[in-house]
């Protein structure tokens, strides 16, 4: 079930939309003194290939960038917590300039779903005359939102509203907000004023409760899907982001003052930015192309050099990811960045001598870009992680081939880039497999390594939500409940785990890329790549083979109980993709953008605009029913549920 497409011309917002937002609410910044705190939920169960360094010394990218945000428009009481550095963090503990904080941000991916609602739980225990706004965003909240919602009238918590989109959704709500605060009154009781008022109800992306009068949530109202950002350069520069990080600790608390910045080189040695946003291809297993709308969303190459410049000049950073999609998906806009870069120098030396960064391509797109790789070497590119998938092409096509996936990593490697190919098993795919065609694991992994590829992934196909497989894999049974008593949980949907399969010897699947990963990390190959190493890279080879070895060792750790349940256990199988437990409904009572099939629908009721103009404004934001006129509308001041 992916994401519904805006109207067409309607995708993407006005040029400079975002801007002259950002200058709104620093206007009125001035006379709230608000306190905010940040957290990215970190499940640390999923430690384990292949992300095991990245995971604890790479600053994630999206609560940076509402940090940014925050701090961009004026509110520099504003901190950043890591769950990755701060596991003992508790919501209910914390204190900020003082104070219990105005405003709780919680953003998590879908593996980290349990320790986001450990989060929002411990948060709804503050006593409720102080406890401050909780908004609850990420991946998480994008496409299964009612998951950060308790609908248990016995079991009240839940986050006080979802933002489904990006940067311009929250600044979005915080000028809604902020225009209605009156003298001293808590942010939260601003927004409940303004959720049972109708006043959110014209900004797209936003999911809230609608609650009874003993305070049980009834249904879920749904403003649509958002409007995204087109020209990125609109947004607030990374390096504020990282002045906000709260220090690594055991404490339940925050510390007094955030990470030095001489000091945030050693916690984030890796910086991640955001360069691009979406990709050409339509991939039924992936969630990317529905969510950008089908746009593909850029930065200038101008701004990406500053902002390697400062962030470089400002912490030190050296080495960088860049959160593509795809970012050879337009061969103009790639070179436009590329050569940008080639040509910016950083304290007098040449970019490529300063910085080291990489992102992710396809192959297709990799061969396109085969003239300029030696642009985007001088640019500083030293890894590309290319979606390869499977080199037959048989689970899914985007202009691979077996030549051309060898070609490819052969370009990359000739021009001092790492190769870093990412791979999918299936239930057709064998272990090995004979003749000349190489449809087996260790057939295609062999090659790779062959043609040049530093490090390598291998992840097991698993329902991805907001992907046009989703609701098949469950309504096939392909999707597991259980296995041998032991319920299927959030944490296990990264790929690590065969949670979803037809094959009658699904332990074998387990097994196969643990068997995957051992052919590819091993001793003999660390001391091949100390002698004859693929990468160009000093040692970059062998510290590959290095972490990717004791990756393995924590992946056997965490996966091999759940192997032996395959082998040994009754598995369970789903027949419905999971929905919504409360009921749902767009702002209109028309079904709701991010329910899942079969997700019910409450009885629409009107509500009444106050007067004044609260009423005007939102009245002439909000779209009108076909057959109705703006005479009836201002009548009956219906603008919702």
């Amino acid at each position: 079930m992916e994401l519904p497409r805006r109207a067409r011309g309607d995708e993407l917002l006005r040029p400079g939309e975002l801007s002259s937002l950002r200058r709104r609410l620093r206007g009125c910044a001035r006379r709230h003194d608000l306190a905010s705190v940040i957290v990215c939920a970190f499940d640390h169960r999923t430690r384990m290939l292949p992300f095991i360094y990245a995971d604890l010394h790479m600053a994630p990218a999206g609560v940076r960038a509402i940090g940014s945000a925050m701090l961009d428009i004026g509110f520099d009481k504003t901190r950043i917590v890591l769950q990755q550095w701060n596991r003992n963090f508790r919501p209910s503990q914390m204190r900020l300039d003082g104070r219990i904080p105005d405003l709780f941000m919680v953003s998590s991916m879908q593996i980290h779903s349990a320790a986001c609602r450990a989060l929002i739980r411990d948060a709804c225990m503050i006593d409720a005359l102080h406890r401050p706004l909780i908004i609850a965003g990420g991946p998480k909240a994008n496409y299964e939102p009612w998951g950060v919602f308790g609908g248990d009238a016995h079991d009240p918590w839940g986050t006080d509203v979802a933002v489904t989109g990006e940067e311009y959704v929250l600044l979005s709500l915080l000028e809604v907000l902020l225009s209605e605060r009156a003298r001293n009154e808590s942010l939260r009781s601003t927004f409940l004023r303004a959720r049972d008022g109708g006043m959110l109800d014209h900004v797209p992306g936003l999911v809230y409760a609608q609650v009874n009068s003993h305070g049980a949530i009834e249904s879920l109202v749904d403003t649509g899907v958002q409007r995204l950002l087109g020209d990125l350069d609109e947004l607030p520069h990374p390096v504020l982001g990282y002045r906000l990080l709260e220090p690594p600790s055991s404490r339940t608390t925050l510390a007094f003052q955030p990470l030095p910045a001489s000091r945030v080189r050693r916690y984030s040695p890796i910086g991640s930015l955001v360069m691009t946003f979406g990709c050409k291809f339509a991939c039924a297993y992936c969630p990317i192309p529905a969510y950008n709308q089908r746009q593909y969303r850029v930065k200038s190459g101008e701004r990406i050099a500053d902002e390697f410049r400062r962030l470089h000049d400002d912490y030190g950073i050296r080495n960088f990811f860049s959160a593509d999609d795809n970012f050879f998906n337009n061969k103009g806009r790639t070179l436009e960045i590329v050569e940008t870069l080639a040509r910016t120098e950083i304290g007098g030396m040449p970019i490529r001598t300063r910085i080291r960064w990489g992102t992710e391509v396809t192959v297709h797109d990799t061969l396109q870009m085969r003239d300029h790789l030696p642009t985007v070497r001088s640019a500083g590119v030293r890894s590309l992680w290319l979606g390869v998938e499977d080199m037959t092409a048989t689970l899914v096509n985007k202009g691979q081939s077996v030549g051309k996936t060898v070609e490819a990593l052969q370009l990359l490697r000739k021009h001092g880039i790492s190769p870093m190919p990412m791979m999918m098993h299936h239930d057709e795919q064998p272990l090995i497999s004979r003749g000349p065609k190489p449809y087996g694991l260790l057939n295609q992994i062999r090659l790779l390594r062959k043609a040049g590829a530093v490090s390598m992934q291998v992840l097991m196909l698993v329902p991805a939500t907001g992907s046009k497989l989703f609701s098949g894999t469950y309504t096939s049974q392909m999707a597991y409940d259980s296995v041998g008593g032991q319920k299927v949980e959030e944490h296990m949907l990264g790929g690590n785990y065969v949670i979803a399969s037809h094959h009658p010897k699904p332990w074998r699947k387990q097994l196969n890329m643990l068997l995957a990963y051992a052919y590819f990390y091993n001793p003999f190959r660390l001391l091949v790549a100390m002698v004859r190493p693929k990468s160009k890279l000093y040692l970059a080879d062998a510290v590959w083979q290095g972490l990717g070895m004791w990756g393995l060792v924590q992946t056997v750790r965490r996966t091999i109980g759940w192997n032996l349940r395959l082998r040994r256990g009754v598995i369970r199988r789903k027949v419905a993709a999971p929905k919504s437990p409360i009921p749902m409904r767009g702002v209109w009572g028309d079904a709701a953008d991010h329910a899942l099939p079969g997700t019910s629908r409450p009885e629409h009721r009107g509500r009444v605009l106050a007067a004044g103009p609260v009423r005007e404004h939102v009245i002439m934001n909000l779209p009108i029913l076909p057959g109705a006129d703006m005479e009836s509308v201002m009548v009956t001041g219906v603008a919702g549920p």
